[in-house]
């Protein structure tokens, strides 16, 4: 008995209307997973904010709510949207947020420029390793032309 033979996936499937050959960049983005991951680590601290608003801070607690848990949802929806350059704006918004609850939380201001600084790292050398990879394949396909 013979195997059912496995399709390449780099070669399109005739019998489906539509299917294309993949495009030749298929690995990830760097830059996207490191400021995802950064955005997803955030939104748990700032959704552990809330009982800090509320017990410590007294802050009212639909407030405390709407902010804390707010911009963890922000955070995590930003994760989500990072296929988009607006969307590492919006991540600097959130970073500004971040830090301006040091106003009400003291240690946030401590907390918000250490996720603030993990976010510019991210994102700064997320670009710079997208530029060098993109180089190095126009290097190589110009050595192979």
């Amino acid at each position: 008995m013979s195997e059912p033979a496995v399709p390449d996936p780099a070669v399109p499937d005739p019998a489906v209307p539509g299917a294309t050959a993949p495009e030749g960049n298929t690995e990830r983005s760097p830059r996207r997973g490191m400021c995802a991951a950064v955005l997803c680590l955030e939104a748990i601290t700032l959704g552990l904010t809330t009982p800090v608003l509320i017990t410590v801070a007294g802050v009212a607690t639909g407030t405390a709510l709407a902010v804390g848990l707010g911009l963890a949802v922000v955070c995590l929806l930003l994760a989500g949207m990072l296929r988009a350059e607006w969307a590492y704006l919006l991540g600097y918004a959130v970073q500004v947020a971040a830090v301006g609850l040091g106003v009400v939380i003291g240690v946030m201001f401590a907390l918000g420029a250490v996720f603030a600084a993990l976010w510019a790292t991210a994102d700064l050398l997320g670009r710079r390793i997208e530029r060098d990879r993109a180089a190095a394949w126009e290097a190589y396909r110009a050595g192979n032309a």
